[in-house]
């Protein structure tokens, strides 16, 4: 279920791309916000980092069992959360095949990581998400797909404001 939403979700996210060049797209709209290459690279380290932190879990027996936390909720752009050090991206201007390969390739990792897990201890094991609290592991695949409908809108504004 949350493969297809996922999917629909990034192919919106890289139309939004279209008619963009590589210098536009490396453009910060003022100085303390992020330029559309840097919203689309923290979606990968974000997706790289819930990837290791899903394996981590799956390795821990201690993991704890969670409840289904409201993780729609993550779309609403009124609540703010600072993005963790290790998903901030950089200054690196990059392309947008580049940072397009960077994403199909994490998805990639992420989907393959869903195929090889044992469904019962995705459900039965958790991680911690800084407003959500301990979220069970299986819920992780789909938070993925709203946490980038959270950031296509800030992509959608940000596009414009550089234009």
């Amino acid at each position: 279920m949350h493969r297809k939403k996922n999917a629909e979700i990034r192919e919106k996210l890289f139309q939004l791309l279209e008619g963009y060049s590589n210098d536009e797209v490396n453009i910060k709209p003022s100085a303390g916000e992020w330029s559309p290459v840097q919203i689309l690279e923290h979606l990968y380290l974000m997706e790289l980092t819930i990837i290791k932190g899903i394996e981590q879990e799956l390795q821990n027996p201690e993991s704890s069992t969670a409840k289904p936390k409201p993780i729609a909720l993550t779309v609403n752009r009124f609540i703010k959360v600072e993005a963790p050090g290790r998903t901030k991206p950089s200054d690196i201007y990059q392309t947008i095949p580049q940072i397009k390969d960077k994403l199909n390739q994490s998805r990639a990792s992420l989907d393959a990581l869903y195929n090889a897990a044992d469904k019962e201890e995705l459900k039965r094991k958790s991680m911690r998400h800084p407003v959500f609290g301990l979220v069970p592991l299986d819920q992780w695949f789909s938070f993925v797909g709203l946490h980038e409908k959270r950031h296509a809108k800030q992509l959608k504004q940000t596009l414009k404001k550089i234009k």
